[in-house]
């Protein structure tokens, strides 16, 4: 009898190590599945970026037949892409400073204090969270802004762009509520004032989930194109390296302009790389620990 269980504990262990070899390959199959598709336009949209106009239009084959990175001279220098990318960085960075405050006061309140409408104003940020209206507001926002008469500078983009920041607020309303309030307590007995305790407490703890809310605003900033179109289109000198890219497709010269679109939409590209490489580590701590305290 033991000869016989000891056997079958073997067959048991073979079954499961061969349902687990299944299990790993099919998820490394996936994982796999998952980057080509991933990686693909990334690549196929440098390696473009480096044809001839009539290597793209006449599908040529993947690699290019010669390297042409005067492709990316003829984007910074012909098409001004030096300009486009410099409005793209003060907007993106200005819209990244400015979401990380406001949702940081807002996250703040709403998760430390009473008063009255909270409530209501709860409902109101969840609905917008789950309720798109897309380009529907564009238009009321930009008339507000040209009644501020501020809608032909780059401070209009900026607020724009910001928006309400419903989901990090959020976010930040999440985390702050997993820091303990003795933490609050603690400084107003040392002589802070409540907003005090916020700026030598609060902030300081909150940096993982800041760090989330910037990546987010920086990469929603710099890669918006119909809002950046619309605050723009009347001020071609702020338009932005997204919508610069789009214009050329219309320009007089438009079938020679691919392999320069696809060289701005590379150059578009390494910002949100560089911010995420130096993000990474609090990008995923902020998101760990708000799934952790949520």
């Amino acid at each position: 009898m033991a000869e016989e269980n000891v056997q079958e504990i073997k067959i048991n262990q073979v079954h499961l190590s061969k349902k687990a070899w299944a299990s790993l390959i099919a998820k490394w199959i996936f994982l796999a599945v998952m980057i080509v598709f991933t990686l693909y336009p990334v690549i196929y949209t440098v390696l473009g970026s480096l044809k001839t106009n009539a290597e793209l239009t006449q599908g040529g084959g993947f690699f290019p037949e010669a390297w042409h990175f005067e492709n990316y001279y003829k984007a910074f220098i012909q098409a001004d892409f030096t300009k486009y990318t410099l409005n793209s960085l003060v907007v993106s960075v200005s819209v990244t400073l400015l979401a990380a405050v406001t949702t940081s006061f807002a996250g703040f309140v709403m998760a430390r204090m009473d008063f009255v409408g909270k409530r209501v104003l709860l409902a109101l940020y969840v609905s917008m969270m789950f309720v798109s209206l897309g380009s529907v507001t564009l238009y009321p926002i930009y008339e507000l802004l040209r009644a501020l008469k501020i809608n032909k500078t780059m401070l209009a983009l900026v607020i724009a762009l910001t928006g309400g920041q419903a989901t990090n607020v959020f976010l930040v309303m999440g985390f702050t509520k997993g820091i303990p309030k003795e933490l609050d307590e603690a400084a107003i007995i040392d002589g802070c004032s409540i907003y005090g305790g916020y700026a030598r407490i609060i902030l300081p703890l909150s940096k993982p989930i800041l760090a989330v809310v910037a990546l987010f605003s920086f990469r929603n900033a710099w890669n918006d194109y119909i809002t950046s179109l619309i605050m723009t289109i009347s001020m071609p000198k702020l338009q932005t390296l997204t919508v610069a890219v789009v214009q050329l497709k219309y320009s007089v010269n438009a079938a020679a302009e691919w392999h320069i679109m696809l060289a701005g939409a590379s150059i578009a590209i390494i910002p949100i790389l560089i911010v995420y490489l130096f993000a990474n580590k609090q990008f995923i701590a902020g998101l760990t620990a708000g799934a952790v305290k949520g």
